[in-house]
């Protein structure tokens, strides 16, 4: 436990973490990769290259410092974590090799302000944060086991691949070993792993785009090019679009994830998905889970956005679903449309969502919305959100990778 002490030095270096925190964390990732190089498989090298992985540790310091004395404030931000950890199979082991690396950067970027009482402070503190991680993530595993059946990995075969969309491609994965399937809960992850035939062990995370209760996961992994010359491709989305295929086994570990569908008390009370390019996955689950569960006295609105129609994924899919349900609402908008989606007319209107949008087809009902997309459209879309008084409670979204802030 933290002495009285020891929580003030930490609050004390919070201006230091707040204006520094981005050189430590890239500091401590190359220091970690270079003397811990077991590791790095844990890492995507394109969160790396961009920075969102080193960003979102820095806030994440700075979280834990500012409230080193009030933990209860940060359960959301823990759980998020500790879901995404047990995904990749982080164990207790790790978690001294990220300490030792932390420390050691703490004294080499902040140099003589990095005092032996401070960095000592920081490792108690650090140990604490550690404790809760490990703790919360060994129930984690022991729940796998009993919803599940397996914790860690487990053999699947891909049995259909199936294009979604141009850049979207969708794998329907089964049990290698024929047993039954537990159904996940709307808006889960699973996390893939799969050694290359080079050798190197990847893991990544992807939503699963299917109904609970199939007898298969579904992930729909989009592919990842290189958005600038200095930055690599999607190796893991490159690697399913161009090489995997039917009778392929994958590791898969169970669903994870605090994105969930949590229906609404009240039985009238609306739903709203907003969906726009990759994020359509977790959302279009979502919508399953939804309409699986909800009378037909409840209006469910599902609007998606893509640029245009040959990155519209799930179109047949959803209109399928809005013929067979009354009470959903399915509206497609497209930023940049090509002269044959108008002549063909495979959306209902351009441009990006806005009020006008939010108010055709919602009007002032009070509703819950579910949404997921790029950074910036979940920014747009929660300001869009708080300017009609939708509380934050019933405003849920997910990052894809690191978790992030919608403040810009």
């Amino acid at each position: 436990m933290l002495s009285d002490r020891q929580k003030a030095l930490i609050k004390e270096t919070v201006p230091v973490l707040q204006e520094h925190g981005e050189t430590l964390t890239r500091h401590m990732y190359e220091r970690m990769f270079k003397h811990n190089p077991e590791v790095r498989d844990y890492f995507n090298p394109a969160h790396q290259v961009e920075g969102s992985q080193q960003r979102a540790l820095a806030g994440a310091i700075v979280a834990y410092a500012q409230h080193i004395d009030q933990l209860e404030a940060l359960g959301d931000a823990v759980e998020l974590i500790a879901q995404k950890h047990v995904s990749l199979t982080i164990r207790p082991e790790h978690y001294p090799i990220v300490g030792e690396n932390l420390l050691a950067s703490i004294r080499e970027v902040l140099g003589e302000a990095a005092t032996d009482e401070i960095v000592d402070a920081w490792g108690a503190a650090y140990g604490q944060l550690a404790e809760i991680f490990i703790d919360r993530e060994q129930q984690i595993y022991d729940q796998h086991e009993r919803d599940y059946g397996w914790r860690d990995v487990k053999d699947f075969v891909v049995a259909r691949r199936e294009q979604a969309s141009d850049n979207i491609v969708s794998l329907y994965l089964e049990p290698a070993d024929g047993q039954p399937l537990a159904a996940h809960q709307p808006g889960q992850y699973i996390a893939v792993h799969v050694t290359l035939p080079d050798g190197r062990r990847l893991k990544r995370n992807y939503s699963l785009s299917n109904a609970p209760g199939t007898p298969y996961y579904r992930i729909s992994v989009k592919r990842e090019t290189a958005p600038d010359a200095d930055a690599p491709e999607g190796m893991f989305s490159n690697y399913l679009h161009d090489q995997s295929k039917v009778g392929d086994r994958i590791a898969l570990t169970p669903p994870c994830g605090e994105f969930t569908l949590d229906l609404p008390v009240e039985e009238r009370k609306p739903l709203v998905f907003i969906a726009g390019g990759i994020g359509v996955t977790p959302v279009l689950s979502m919508l399953y889970g939804a309409l699986q569960q909800s009378s037909a006295m409840r209006p469910i609105i599902f609007i998606q956005g893509a640029l245009n129609g040959a990155v519209h994924a799930f179109a047949d899919e959803l209109r399928e679903l809005s013929a067979r349900y009354h009470n959903l609402h399915l509206h497609v908008r497209y930023s940049e449309p090509r002269a044959e989606d108008r002549e063909i007319g495979r959306y209902d209107s351009e441009g990006f969502i806005d009020q006008s949008l939010l108010e055709t087809m919602v009007g002032d009902a009070a509703a819950t919305y579910y949404f997921c997309g790029p950074t910036p459209m979940l920014s747009h879309v929660d300001r869009l959100l708080e300017a009609r008084g939708v509380p934050a409670s019933d405003r849920q979204y997910e990052f894809f990778g690191p978790a992030g802030s919608l403040e810009a």
